[in-house]
């Protein structure tokens, strides 16, 4: 399939008739509230598993808050990208909010952990159906030029709710009740209806000569897919050996849907991963390219905070600011990110961003032991920096290479290899970090067992706790490395497979600007 017409990729189109910032304001309000509920309830819980197991039991499974969530968010992703481009983006969102603060409400209402998972799950199909949707309707709503300002926004209210929702979740379980930590979702979730439903107009479709087929069998063959391959990334390794029956029954039965996945997909009228956005060497290339973001991520975001406390001292709070700082960093870097790619284009503005992370990447296992805390801090602010100028020019690239009609599912499927990424990431340098304990340490173990036990150094001699430091510290130094061969994935993608212009559609055509809010269409 060839490429829609295109523009040079560097410069400024004509702008579009477009909504004034203020008239949008009511819409971008809403996207940013929902954007948060999406962000921080994928870490509050986290603080607050002591109290849920105390009241709820159930401790062998409440790995599961986390892995049920996930894999609702990361397999309905495509179905959702697919729907809002078929049936509009404000009938999924307005679905995504009310199956996320019904999830949250039933949440809250939980009587045994097997309960509690199942209810999250349910939350995790409303979130699939936010993450996407918010990112597609944004760019509805902003021409090429101002697409940046609302993708920072949007980054960092990602990023803050991220870093708040541990605190805000021991807060809470501390205080009040953990249930509360669901509860609260209901205001804020009522407050986005409402501006959803209120300031955001869709204009009216033209029917269509024969009745809109959905692929549901194209449906249920990538949830069916998507759930045993991230469930047998996510618990393999920890639930049981890679090598085991569960892990192998996982991973082959996995291998058998995803042909089946491809051979139903081609027989389909109106697929829900339609063969286009493989066959587009842009989409294909930023795809991949984010599949290694999220492959590299799980280094900072899962092993620094361990490296921190561990081999730092840190306590809790201080090593989750050495992480936090890249999230002040990242989306100042995104906001400045289109005066870069209008003067160099989308690829090579992502080239310069991920060699910047590359380099990073590969400074941190060179950082003295046992270190100040300012020495990673410094790292996470300059990765922070190159990753906003590496993630924002693709998604924005991407998305303005494509028709309103496509828009949705070109979205969703970037989202999708992002989260898939993560997943891969989790799972390899888990083993990564596990099988360099095992060789320093001459005895297997992991690496949470480990840093539980450096909290309890009455129990440890100071040579014994150097020793462990030292293990945890290459473990973590590897993990880095490991990342920095994501981040290297990511710039072949780009220098071989990544066009060297993406080929922009114009802001003026009929495709674009097609969003509006109420007081476009009412003049309010």
């Amino acid at each position: 399939m060839t490429e829609p017409s295109t523009t040079r990729a560097g410069a400024d189109p004509a702008p579009a008739p477009s909504p004034t910032a203020a008239r949008r304001g009511p819409v971008v309000a809403a996207l940013m509230i929902t954007m948060g509920l999406a962000a921080i309830d994928g870490t509050i819980v986290s603080t607050a598993v002591p109290q849920i197991v105390g009241d709820l039991g159930g401790l062998s499974a409440f790995s599961w808050l986390f892995s049920g969530y996930l894999l609702a968010v990361t397999v309905t992703l495509p179905v959702y990208g697919k729907l809002s481009d078929t049936f509009g983006r404000k009938p999924v969102l307005i679905t995504g909010v009310v199956l996320f603060v019904a999830g949250s409400l039933l949440c809250a209402g939980a009587w045994n952990m097997a309960s509690l998972i199942a209810f999250r799950v349910v939350q995790g199909f409303g979130g699939g159906a936010l993450q996407g949707t918010i990112q597609t309707i944004a760019a509805d709503l902003y021409p090429l030029k101002e697409r940046p300002k609302i993708q920072a926004k949007l980054s960092s209210v990602w990023a803050a709710c991220s870093v708040a929702g541990p605190a805000a979740g021991g807060l809470l379980a501390g205080y009040a009740d953990w249930r509360w930590i669901f509860l609260v979702n209901l205001p804020v979730g009522l407050v986005a209806l409402w501006l959803i439903g209120r300031h955001l107009v869709e204009p009216a479709r033209a029917t269509p000569r024969e009745r809109v087929r959905i692929d549901w069998a194209g449906a249920l063959a990538i949830f069916a897919t998507g759930a045993l391959l991230l469930t047998a990334l996510v618990q393999g390794g920890v639930a049981w050996p890679w090598l085991s029956a569960p892990s192998l029954g996982l991973l082959g039965g996995a291998a058998a849907l995803a042909a089946v996945t491809v051979a139903v997909e081609r027989r389909a009228a109106e697929p829900i991963i339609p063969g286009w956005v493989w066959r587009r060497r842009t989409i294909s290339a930023v795809n991949l390219a984010l599949g290694a973001l999220g492959l590299l991520m799980v280094a900072p975001t899962v092993f620094l905070p361990t490296y921190a406390q561990s081999v730092l001292g840190l306590g809790p709070i201080a090593a989750g600011f050495v992480l936090s700082v890249m999230t002040l960093s990242w989306p100042v870097s995104a906001a400045f990110a289109n005066r870069v790619y209008t003067r160099i284009g989308f690829r090579l503005t992502a080239i310069l961003g991920i060699s910047g992370a590359l380099l990073v990447l590969l400074a941190f296992p060179l950082l003295p032991f046992p270190g100040e805390p300012w020495q990673p801090a410094l790292l996470m602010l300059l990765l922070g920096a190159a990753l906003g100028l590496f993630q924002l020019p693709l998604i924005v690239g991407v998305q303005s290479t494509v028709p309103y009609e496509e828009r949705g599912t070109t979205t969703a499927s970037v989202l999708f290899c992002r989260q898939v990424g993560q997943s891969v990431g989790a799972a390899l340098f888990g083993a990564l970090a596990n099988a360099v304990l095992a060789g320093r340490l001459g005895t297997d173990g992991d690496l949470d067992t480990l840093a539980r036990a450096l909290d309890e150094p009455a129990s440890l001699t100071a040579e014994a706790m150097d020793h462990l430091r030292r293990a945890v510290d290459a473990a973590v130094d590897y993990v880095f490395v490991g990342a920095a061969g994501a981040a290297v994935l990511a710039l072949l993608v780009l220098l071989t497979l990544a066009p060297r212009r993406f080929p922009v559609l114009e802001d003026g055509t009929p495709h674009d600007d097609r969003l509006r809010t109420t007081a476009d269409t009412h003049g309010d």
